[in-house]
C-alpha cells in the first residue's frame, strides 16, 4: 500500500484529496473532520464512558460501607416492675448495645470490594478502547463508503458512456439492437450500485454518529484516506502485546483477587462476635436500713457469639468455588484471546496482501484492459461483449480493492486496540464476564469470513 497503482484509484484519491486540505482543523466551518475530534466526542458523550464510572463509584461506595461497625441499639430496660410496697415499680433504665466484629472481618469485607474497585477501574480502560477502536473502524469504513461511492459513480459514467457509443455504432450500422440493450443493461446496473452504495454511506455515517453520541453529525469531508498505509503489524508482538496488556485481563485478575478475599473473609465469618451491652436505671426499690429507694446503678453485660451450629461451611463452599470460576475465567480470557489474536490477523495479513495485488497489478490491468477494448469497440474492432466483460471486470476487482483496504484498516485497528469492540454495548457491572472481545460494530461478537476476500 505504498503507491498509487492505478489511474482509477488514483483519480478518485487525488478528486477527494483536493477536496480535503491536510492540516485543517475539525473546528473550522467546512474544514474536514479529524478522526482525534471523533474520538473526543466519543469519550465524552458516549453514555457507555459514565456507567462505567458509576461503576467506580459505587465500588468505592461499598468498600467505604463494608468497613463500617454496625450501628448500636438503644432502648428502654424495666425490670421488677410491681406496685408492691417494697419495690414500688421496679428498675427503670436505658442501655445501649454494640456488636463488635472480631478477626479483622470488617478489614476482610473492605477488601472485597478494594478488588472490586480495581476491577472496575479496569473495566473503564476497557470500555474506553472499545468506544475508541470502534470509532476508529467506523471512520474507515466511512471513507471506504464514500471511496465506493466514488468509484460506482465513475463506474456509472462509464457505462454511461459506452451507451452513447452504442448507440452512435447503431446509427451507423456498425452494432446490432442486442449490443445497445446491452449497454443499456449494464448502465442501469451501475446506477443501482452505486444507489445501493450512496445507501451504505448513509448507514455507516449514522452509526457513526450514534457512536459519538451527536445524533445531528451529517455527512461532511473526513481528514484521511482508505488509501493511507495499513500499520505493519507483527503475528507475535500483536498476540503479547494483548496478553500483556489487555484490561480485560487485568479486570479478571481482579476478579480472581476479589474472589481470594471472598474466600478469606468467608472463613473467618465463624470468629466471635463481641457483644457490649450497658446504661443507667434507676432502681425505685426501698432500702432496708433507711426505707430509702436504692437509686441510680448501673448495668454492663459482655458476651461473645459461640459458632456452634454456624460455622459457614455452606458460605465457606461457595466462596472456593467462586474462585475457582475466577481462575477458571482467567485462562478462558487468555485463549480466547490467543483465538482472536490468530483470526483476526489472519484477516489482517490476508486482505494487506490483496491490497498490495490489487492496487499495483489487477485493478490497473483491469482498466487498461477496459479501455482497450473500448476504444477497439469505437472502431468497430471488437464486439460489444467483450466490452462488457472487461467493464464488469473492472467493477469488481475495483471493488474489491475498496472492500481489501477497509478490511485490512479494520483488522490493524482491533489487533492495535486489543481486540475490543462493542462501544455501544453496555459497560460490564463488577463481577459479571467480559464482553465485546472481537466483535465489529453492528455485527456478532463472532467474525465471519468468506475466502479470499477476508470479509468479516
Amino acid at each position: 500500500m505504498r503507491g498509487c497503482g492505478t489511474v482509477l484509484v488514483c483519480l478518485i484519491a487525488a478528486t477527494a484529496s483536493a477536496q480535503q486540505p491536510s492540516g485543517a482543523q475539525s473546528s473550522v466551518p467546512g474544514a474536514p473532520l479529524t478522526l482525534a475530534e471523533l474520538e473526543r466526542r466519543a469519550l465524552e458523550r458516549n453514555p457507555t464512558m459514565a456507567q462505567a464510572r458509576a461503576e467506580i463509584d459505587a465500588a468505592k461506595g461499598r468498600a467505604k460501607q463494608a468497613g463500617l461497625l454496625p450501628n448500636p441499639i438503644i432502648g428502654y430496660s424495666g425490670d421488677e416492675i410491681s406496685r408492691g410496697p417494697v419495690i414500688r415499680g421496679g428498675e427503670h433504665g436505658l442501655f445501649v448495645e454494640q456488636t463488635i466484629p472480631l478477626g479483622g472481618k470488617l478489614g476482610l469485607s473492605r477488601t472485597i470490594f478494594e478488588r472490586e474497585t480495581s476491577q472496575a477501574e479496569a473495566l473503564l480502560e476497557a470500555q474506553r478502547l472499545r468506544v475508541v477502536n470502534d470509532v476508529r473502524t467506523l471512520f474507515y469504513s466511512v471513507l471506504a463508503a464514500e471511496r465506493r461511492v466514488e468509484v460506482r459513480r465513475h463506474l456509472a459514467a462509464l457505462a454511461a458512456e459506452a451507451v452513447g457509443i452504442s448507440r452512435q455504432l447503431y446509427n451507423t450500422g456498425a452494432a446490432d439492437q442486442p449490443d445497445v440493450l446491452a449497454s443499456e443493461i449494464e448502465a442501469r446496473q451501475m446506477q443501482v450500485a452505486l444507489e445501493a452504495a450512496q445507501n451504505g454511506r448513509f448507514r455507516v455515517w449514522r452509526q457513526l454518529a450514534a457512536l459519538v453520541g451527536d445524533t445531528s453529525l451529517t455527512p461532511r469531508p473526513l481528514d484521511g484516506s482508505i488509501d493511507e498505509p495499513t500499520p505493519e503489524l507483527q503475528r507475535e508482538v500483536a498476540l503479547q502485546q494483548a496478553l500483556s496488556q489487555s484490561p480485560e485481563l487485568k479486570a479478571a485478575r481482579a476478579g480472581v483477587e476479589r474472589a481470594q478475599a471472598a474466600l478469606a473473609r468467608a472463613r473467618r465469618d465463624p470468629a466471635p462476635d463481641l457483644v457490649l451491652r450497658g446504661g443507667p436505671r434507676y432502681n425505685r426499690e426501698l432500702l432496708e436500713a433507711d426505707g430509702r429507694p436504692v437509686g441510680w446503678e448501673a448495668t454492663v453485660d459482655v458476651g461473645l457469639t459461640i459458632p456452634l451450629f454456624n460455622r459457614n461451611q455452606g458460605g465457606i463452599a461457595e466462596s472456593r468455588a467462586e474462585l475457582g470460576r475466577a481462575q477458571q475465567e482467567l485462562t478462558r480470557l487468555e485463549l480466547s484471546l490467543q483465538w482472536r489474536t490468530a483470526d483476526v490477523f489472519d484477516v489482517y495479513l490476508t486482505n494487506l496482501r490483496n491490497v498490495e495485488a490489487y492496487k499495483v497489478d489487477v485493478v490497473p490491468r483491469a482498466e487498461e484492459s477496459y479501455r482497450l477494448y473500448l476504444a477497439r469497440y469505437r472502431e468497430m474492432g471488437a464486439a460489444y461483449p467483450q466490452v462488457l466483460v472487461a467493464q464488469r471486470t473492472l467493477f469488481q476487482v475495483t471493488e474489491e480493492y475498496v472492500q481489501s483496504a477497509e478490511m485490512a484498516w479494520m483488522a490493524a485497528l482491533q489487533l492495535q486496540g486489543l481486540l475490543l469492540a462493542g462501544g455501544l454495548d453496555a459497560s460490564p457491572r463488577v463481577g459479571e464476564g467480559s464482553t465485546g472481545v472481537g466483535q465489529v460494530p453492528g455485527a456478532a461478537s463472532s467474525m465471519n469470513r468468506t475466502s479470499g476476500s477476508g470479509r468479516w
